[in-house]
């Protein structure tokens, strides 16, 4: 008897920390350290999953979902030594803490990215396809459950497994939904609004189907299920009615553009942990509470950005994972056995996949989409994902679902997601959809008299001024067929899952600003385009690119395509200091200015600010601006002086235009340089200038805001003090590459070659200047020659700042 005893006897709980190896201790023993080496597994083969299926173009809940299989008992678990040195029983009490843990903070952030108000708004469109994307499979789901449970599934509670098998099914992760429309740049697309929208409202749906489902898996009676349903809706409630005045308290207290206060954020975490112990005091677990907290939050303002800066780095990166290895090592694929626990898993993916697809398909069908828009919707909220798996673990830790059926179900919801990106990549490409011809691709055109749309980008606050006041320098008289701006906010799509928040900016792309039918956002960005759409005669438009660095050229050129822009305004990838030096903002922004000028449907202008107009709006009786078009010849020169005469029909702008001649005495002992056999000094070329010039005096002839002189130089050197007496300017129009012999002279090697040789020069040291600068590229169907190669060119000069 004594030796069954010592048998049974559980082994002495783990310590914290070991007194190290040079001790006799050894650290897989000892909780910390083995918790240090299981994350670091956890991180290192996940985030090697990743990085190889991303030619896949794979969201990253994928490789998690995977590496957490491989590290359970399906694959590398199979050698016991290994499952019983790294992951051993005794420390998976602290591996499921930790993961719960950063789970509940994750739930926190996926709440704030649900906007309650957004809701609201919910079209009857995407809430049709919403209700069709829950019910359906939700039926089905249950159909399929009393086939597993007559045959798999015999020993367990009829009522829970039907509600959990329902509610695993008909889930849509709005999360990872929002991550691949992303990817595949369909998020500020219509079909992308719309399955956004859906999938906000499934989401919300899935949580309370879930919270009844837990509250039914309990082992009482039936009016213990009760008292926890009416407990959890009865917390809910007062979090709805307290929580929001508490939040608007503090976010009065966090001003924009100034820190938040540590104490707001900390009491707000501390919250989100006393919600989570108060629904899993409640029976209903303690994600509930978080996920409403953070639905709770307001979206306004500094405040919600700020705890999403403080968690997410440290939860979705470290702990999060962990959650996946934690549901890893609950699924045994080795389980599914046999032609009828593997007809089981092709019925579940079949149902799962049938109920979605075609329940939205024939609703969005009835709603007047067309069909393969509809199929596109259909595969999209037939995205699964962390929630899914969340649904699962508890069903399992409830002893709803056994280890055959949570390891089917695992791998249906693996399967559902793995092939959402293919399929619909395959079905609509955004690139055939959005293709379309177009007459006016340039600012110089026959009929001037036609409306003129620009496609101006930014990347932050700092350039809207001088964004607006260019709008006001290009409206012209307003006597033309008018301007049309499309502002587009260019924002980066990087790995953090935060990322997803700018889905809310995205919801009005296309949409006018001034909308007095709805409260309009307090960012200052569209408070500042509002006021001057109604103080001035230029219709703006909000769009928004949300990408990643490497593709955003693609959002931007494919919007222009859309718009039919004829000219897109980028950002230089660099700002002016207090000093008046320039100083690199983020050196990959210069990567997407050239692959946008190498694959523009249109003209393209880059804007390197400094100041124009100052800070703020210039009234449009306040303009007094000088601007100067240096004309040395070629397509992009014409280009420039065609938009300098727009600028110049304002009232408020004097221009001046500077063309440059080479004395014939020099000109005729000169070598002639051609760069890269750009052949600049090709007849017809000189014939388009003279005519394009004799046209353009003309029409100086009639007004008197416009001073044109032709300079006779002899050389580089008289050339540059012809521009150095132009510096009191306060906007420079050039070609990005003008033809001649005296620009030969005048290119210099050094920085920003995508500038061409007068961009560099005005943009230098060399030349002291507090003008701004455009550069403009006239459209061509393929650049070649040097307007090519110069996009290839390095950097020459070394340093950030000028």
């Amino acid at each position: 008897m004594a030796s069954n005893v010592t048998a049974l006897k559980c082994p002495p709980p783990m310590k914290a920390a070991s007194n190290g190896v040079f001790q006799g201790d050894n650290p897989l023993h000892f909780s910390l350290p083995l918790l240090i080496i299981q994350i670091c597994l956890v991180v290192a083969l996940t985030r090697a999953l990743a990085y190889l299926l991303r030619p896949l173009r794979q969201p990253r809940v994928i490789a998690e979902i995977i590496g957490g299989i491989l590290l359970g008992p399906s694959a590398l678990g199979r050698n016991k030594k290994y499952l019983h040195a790294v992951f051993p029983a005794r420390s998976l009490t602290v591996l499921d803490t930790i993961a719960n843990l950063g789970l509940l903070f994750f739930l926190f952030l996926v709440g704030l990215e649900l906007d309650p108000k957004a809701l609201r708004r919910t079209g009857k469109k995407a809430l049709s396809i919403a209700l069709a994307g829950i019910t359906l499979p939700f039926a089905l789901g249950i159909g399929t459950s009393f086939i597993l449970r007559s045959t798999i599934s015999k020993d367990v509670a009829q009522g829970p497994f039907l509600v959990f098998m329902g509610v695993a099914v008909s889930i849509t992760a709005f999360p990872v939904l929002a991550r691949i429309l992303a990817e595949l740049k369909l998020l500020t697309t219509d079909v992308g609004r719309m399955a956004m929208s859906a999938a906000a409202v499934n989401d919300v749906a899935a949580w309370i189907l879930l919270a009844l489902a837990i509250a039914l898996s309990g082992t009482g009676s039936p009016l213990v299920s009760l008292w926890v349903f009416l407990s959890g809706s009865g917390f809910i409630t007062l979090c709805i009615f307290v929580a929001p005045l508490l939040f608007k308290w503090m976010v009065k207290r966090c001003p924009e553009g100034e820190p938040v206060d540590e104490i707001y954020v900390c009491a707000t975490l501390a919250a989100v942990l006393a919600a989570g112990l108060v629904t899993d005091t409640i029976g209903i677990h303690a994600l509930f509470g978080a996920f409403v907290l953070g639905v709770l939050v307001p979206k306004e303002g500094p405040f919600a950005g700020a705890l999403v800066e403080k968690v997410e780095d440290l939860v979705s990166g470290l702990f999060l994972p962990l959650y996946f290895v934690s549901s890893g090592l609950k699924t045994n694929v080795a389980t599914i056995q046999g032609g009828q626990s593997w007809g089981l898993l092709v019925l579940v993916i079949v149902t799962a996949c049938f109920g979605k697809i075609v329940g939205t398909v024939v609703v969005s069908l009835l709603c007047k989409i067309p069909f393969r828009e509809a199929l596109v919707l259909g595969f999209l909220m037939n995205t699964k994902g962390l929630v899914e798996l969340i649904v699962l673990n508890i069903g399992k830790d409830r002893g709803v679902l056994n280890d055959q059926t949570f390891a089917i179900m695992v791998l249906m919801a693996l399967f559902t997601t793995f092939i959402t990106t293919p399929i619909v990549v395959a079905i609509y490409k955004p690139a055939r959809m959005a293709a379309s011809d177009y007459k006016h691709r340039t600012i110089q055109r026959k009929d001037p008299n036609t409306q003129l749309r620009l496609l101006t980008c930014f990347h932050s606050t700092r350039s809207i001024p001088t964004l607006i006041n260019l709008m006001e320098t290009s409206r012209g008289t307003g006597k033309r067929g008018g301007l049309r701006v499309f502002a587009m906010h260019l924002m980066e799509l990087s790995e953090r899952s935060s990322a997803i928040l700018m889905v809310h900016k995205a919801r009005k792309n296309g949409a006018p600003f001034w909308n007095k039918g709805e409260s309009t956002d307090t960012n200052q960005v569209v408070v500042a385009f509002e006021a001057f759409e109604q103080l001035s005669q230029v219709s703006i438009r909000p769009t928004t690119a949300i990408s990643a660095m490497s593709s955003m050229h693609e959002d931007i050129c494919s919007s222009a395509q859309r718009k039919k822009a004829a000219v897109i305004i980028l950002p230089f990838h660099k700002h002016q200091r207090i000093d008046g030096h320039l100083e690199t903002t983020r050196s990959d922004l210069r990567h997407v200015n050239r692959r946008v000028l190498e694959h523009a449907p249109c003209s393209v202008g880059i804007l390197v600010d400094r100041g124009l107009g100052g800070a703020a709006h210039i009234a449009a009786s306040n303009v007094n601006y000088t601007i100067t078009v240096l004309f040395f010849g070629g397509p992009d020169d014409r280009e420039a002086l065609s938009y300098g005469a727009i600028m110049a029909e304002h009232p408020g702008i004097n221009l001046n235009v500077v063309r440059f001649v080479v004395d014939s005495k020099v000109a005729g002992e000169s070598v002639r340089l051609d760069i890269d056999g750009n052949d600049g000094n090709r007849p017809e070329d000189k014939s388009d200038d003279e005519e394009f010039i004799s046209e353009f005096r003309e029409k100086v002839s009639k007004s008197g805001s416009i001073k044109f002189e032709e300079c006779v130089v002899g050389g580089a050197a008289e050339a540059m003090a012809v521009i150095r007496s132009h510096n009191v300017s306060n906007l420079f129009l050039v070609g990005r590459i003008p033809e001649g012999q005296l620009v030969a002279a005048l290119d210099k090697k050094g920085e920003c070659p995508e500038l061409g040789p007068i961009g560099k020069l005005l943009v230098s040291p060399e030349l002291s200047t507090a003008a701004s600068v455009l550069v403009m590229q006239q459209y061509r169907s393929q650049l070649t020659g040097h307007a090519l190669t110069s996009l290839k060119e390095e950097d020459t000069a070394g340093g950030d700042s000028q």
